[in-house]
């Protein structure tokens, strides 16, 4: 995938691959020349990215009662605190092919171009500062809803202006009332950015439909009640909630995975 990252006032921009080695339990990681000089910082988001420093024994002795076949389940970070917002901003309510195709098209339109030898890498995610900028129109011409419009220019703003950071190390509870304030933000996406961009292992999205069904809640009178049920069995996994709700997830039938899938549509590009 390609990689963006300002520090100062220089911006490095590359490409990276990482591929699994079963066999031997690694990852190894090809980088770009350009990327050589932000080298450690990589590393460490990458590590963040594939939540390479989990302690897997430490997590599952805590989830393993209600949990015990998904031991090792860890939860996918980011490279890009910005673009898993916008990605999880764009995959409400629509499926993950559609949210893949509105993607696509911020990219293509907002992205800067970069020279890859990968075929299918030829822009990177447009920045912050570059969504900014933008009109709720010029997002509409790509099929971007209203409401979505307004989410992700909020977002823009929030994070080129400095008002909020996401990435692993910011502070989590004002962060997700940060979150919720802006338009278009509820628990739900606040919680799952949490998870992902922050690091924080203990989100909880207490109002996620498939979460219910994995926690057989679904049946209460209403989503709030099946929420206030969900929030209080979920205290018995603290402070590893949200490795739990990948491990409930996960757990789903086929035709019930509407969230799980929408994670791993983020997880594959974010």
């Amino acid at each position: 995938r390609t990689f963006s990252i300002k520090i100062g006032s220089t911006t490095h921009t590359g490409w990276l691959r990482a591929e699994f080695v079963p066999e031997r339990h690694h990852v190894v990681l090809q980088v770009s020349d350009s990327l050589h000089g932000v080298l450690p910082l990589l590393i460490r988001r990458v590590r963040a990215w594939l939540d390479l420093d989990a302690d897997p024994q430490a997590i599952h002795r805590v989830l393993h009662r209600r949990f015990p076949h998904s031991e090792g389940l860890r939860v996918p970070g980011t490279l890009d605190g910005f673009e898993l917002a916008v990605r999880a901003v764009l995959g409400q309510q629509i499926t993950v092919a559609a949210a893949r195709t509105l993607a696509q098209r911020l990219v293509d339109v907002f992205g800067d171009p970069i020279n890859t030898p990968i075929p299918e890498l030829t822009r990177l995610f447009p920045s912050a500062a570059v969504l900014a900028q933008l009109s709720g129109d010029a997002l509409g011409q790509l099929g971007i809803v209203k409401q979505r419009q307004n989410a992700i220019l909020a977002l823009a703003r929030a994070l080129d202006s400095g008002q909020l950071a996401l990435h692993g190390g910011a502070q989590v509870h004002s962060t997700i009332e940060a979150l919720k304030a802006l338009p278009g933000i509820g628990d739900w996406t606040a919680q799952y950015i949490a998870m992902r961009a922050l690091r924080w292992p203990d989100a909880f999205p207490a109002g996620d439909v498939a979460l219910h069904k994995a926690l057989g809640v679904q049946d209460a009178p209403n989503v709030r009640l099946a929420s206030l049920a969900a929030e209080a069995a979920s205290q018995a996994w603290k402070p590893w909630r949200s490795y739990a709700v990948l491990r409930a997830w996960a757990e789903l039938p086929a035709r019930a995975k509407t969230t799980a899938k929408n994670i791993k549509n983020i997880a594959t590009h974010a």
